[in-house]
């Protein structure tokens, strides 16, 4: 996976960590549902650029690209183009997210399901001519299984491998050490076996050198230049269709207000916004000749975190964050003093919903809410008594612990994240009158303190998957860094062994209902603990020109977001618009070049970036 992107381990040996489309219910399927329909064929006439005859759609990012390899990939930008050039086995249905085929036109378990059968389906291609089989996908998998290089950006996916064979062109067979509730999505992109086999150091090998790049998924690599740009071609075999534009291209682009100003004039086509358009941006472009706003529910929040002492896999403690937060009951004053709904109205402008649990309300299927007692809801009052409690009590205006000292803290703050710097001031205030000092750190690149676990609060938000498992598992003891100040997945350094023991049984449940219970228990014990308070469900909130877009998926379709979804739909499916008008009949301006844009604003934390499908900055996140 747009909102804030989650860091990727470089830890394969550490935990799964796999995505499943909504629910292990999908899961349990003997075989996959029926592709999602969209027009197949021949793209219809596009517009045409003057010098090249062909139709292209720019996407703008702010994130660099940190590698072209799948194996190394990280970043949101990188984890994106990836899932353009090569196949999964399975994908996510845009209208309800549930598992469909990908490479894989069926999926069955064993009795015990410990073994897992995948029919390969036999009319995918490599874009070089050759034909696509389960021998491509059992050499990644075993690769990952084998060569920790190869396993730095998806290991997790295969940590409860025990074995995986291809018998056959068509049948891949994967067996398992125990049971795992995500096998209907393993996001891994499957690699052209005759062309990796010749890779020597994994660890070193961008695949950014030899054009175009061979891959079997909708757009073709081309070429690509470091912070500057990657440009993609349609693959014309895509085994589910050409895409509608001959070309896509995402070009480094980082002031979202003049890619709005952009989008006024016609210069470019698509904005997303970093991650959504700021309610002045969306307001200044309603009613605008040709330009339609998308708004629907995110699939991110937005929270603060606090460190509980930042800790290596082997308990070893490193850092300087402040030892008051160590307590729960200061964790919890905290989050009493924060008042969410005026954060919603004048922060937010009402483009976002008030934060509860850890999961979106847009999954309903795993979205928790606090009981009345157990609320966490504003009420300063309280949250007074229990610094009181804790030991932290009125000197004059400031709080003093029992060592005499004040009780100060810090915030990271993202520097380009207007709601981070806003919602730091109402902190400021809020927590002010309490007697709580507050600086807020705003940094073009958090990533430096946070993993080395210099802060004590932080602005934080991840995209979440159909399937919770990713952002649950970042909060495992597992996730840990090996050693102080290296990158790892977990989110803020948390390390329990009842959350641990929930987390390996739902991954374990295959019981839809069951699974819902333990995860709402997950849910529950996260926010009991204090470490995380969710603030806010922000909406998506994008534009585009409608007489250059002609239409595009939205995810879901009924009303969902367009930048940031589980899957290729939005550029697979974008058509360019023919003529000039605002009911999408419209030309694509002088030069005849269609051109779309999305703004990503990315801002480094706690290592690294990419959902995301996933997911630090104001973007989403590797899903």
């Amino acid at each position: 996976m747009v909102e804030r992107v989650p860091p990727r381990s470089a830890k394969p040996r550490s935990r799964l960590r796999v995505l499943l489309a909504s629910g292990a219910a999908a899961l349990a399927l003997a075989a996959g549902s029926v592709v999602p329909g969209m027009p197949l064929g021949a793209a219809p006439q596009q517009a045409q650029a003057a010098d090249s005859g062909k139709s292209t759609l720019t996407v703008a990012v702010a994130q660099s690209v940190d590698s072209l390899s799948p194996f190394l990939a990280q970043k949101l930008m990188s984890t994106s183009i990836t899932r353009l050039m090569y196949d999964f086995l399975t994908n996510y249905d845009p209208k309800d997210n549930h598992a469909i085929p990908g490479l894989a036109t069926k999926w069955e378990p064993s009795a015990d399901k410990l073994t897992w059968t995948y029919t390969i389906r036999p009319d995918s291609k490599w874009s070089d001519g050759q034909q696509t089989t389960a021998e491509d996908a059992a050499w990644t998998f075993n690769k990952m299984m084998t060569d920790e290089a190869a396993a730095q950006a998806n290991g997790n996916f295969v940590a409860n491998f025990k074995k995986v064979t291809a018998p056959s062109p068509t049948q891949l067979v994967i067996e398992l050490k125990e049971p795992q509730a995500t096998m209907a999505a393993l996001d891994v992109p499957i690699v052209p076996k005759h062309v990796w086999e010749k890779v020597g150091d994994f660890s070193k090998f961008n695949n950014d050198k030899a054009f175009p790049i061979v891959g079997n998924g909708p757009f073709v690599v081309t070429d690509y230049k470091v912070d500057q740009y990657v440009k993609l071609k349609a693959n014309k075999d895509f085994w589910r269709g050409k895409p509608k534009f001959d070309e896509l291209v995402f070009k480094t682009y980082k002031d979202q207000d003049a890619a709005v100003a952009a989008l006024r004039k016609g210069e470019v086509s698509f904005v997303a916004g970093s991650p959504a358009l700021t309610p002045a941006q969306a307001a200044s472009l309603k009613g605008e000749k040709n330009i339609k706003i998308n708004e629907g529910p995110g699939r991110r929040f937005f929270a603060l975190a606090t460190n509980p002492g930042a800790q290596t896999e082997d308990g070893k403690k490193f850092g300087n964050g402040n030892k008051a937060l160590l307590d729960q009951k200061v964790r919890q004053a905290l989050f009493l003093s924060i008042d969410r709904k005026t954060i919603i109205d004048k922060v937010f402008q009402g483009h976002a919903v008030e934060g509860q649990g850890y999961i979106p309300p847009r999954f309903s299927a795993y979205h928790w809410q606090p009981t009345a007692e157990q609320s966490l809801a504003y009420d300063p009052a309280k949250a007074a008594k229990l610094l009181d409690e804790a030991g932290y009590r009125l000197k004059g205006d400031q709080r003093v612990g029992k060592d005499g000292k004040p009780l100060d803290l810090r915030i990271l703050c993202h520097a380009t994240d207007p709601n981070d710097k806003a919602i730091g001031k109402y902190l400021k205030e809020w927590w002010g009158k309490l007697g709580i000092g507050l600086k807020v750190d705003c940094l073009d690149n958090v990533s430096v303190p946070w993993y080395a676990g210099e802060y004590d609060l932080a602005f934080d938000g991840w995209s979440v998957n159909p399937d919770p498992d990713f952002v649950l598992g970042i909060h495992t003891c597992a996730a840990l860094p090996a050693k102080a100040k290296d990158s790892a997945t977990t989110d803020n350094f948390i390390c329990d062994k009842k959350y641990d023991e929930l987390y390996k049984k739902q991954l374990a449940e295959y019981d839809p209902a069951k699974r819902t219970g333990i995860v709402n228990e997950m849910q529950s014990w996260l926010y009991d603990s204090g470490y995380m308070s969710v603030i806010a469900y922000p909406n998506a909130v994008e534009a585009y020109r409608t007489d250059q877009i002609k239409s595009i998926t939205t995810m879901p379709e009924a009303a969902g977001n367009i930048y940031g979804q589980d899957g290729y739909w939005s550029w697979w499916s974008a058509a360019p618009a023919s003529g000039g008008s605002s009911d999408s009949s419209g030309g694509s301006g002088s030069t005849g070049v269609v051109i779309g844009i999305i703004v990503v604003v990315v801002v480094l934390a706690g290592g690294g970036l990419f959902i995301a499908k996933r997911r630090r900055n104001t973007a989403d996140d590797r899903e």
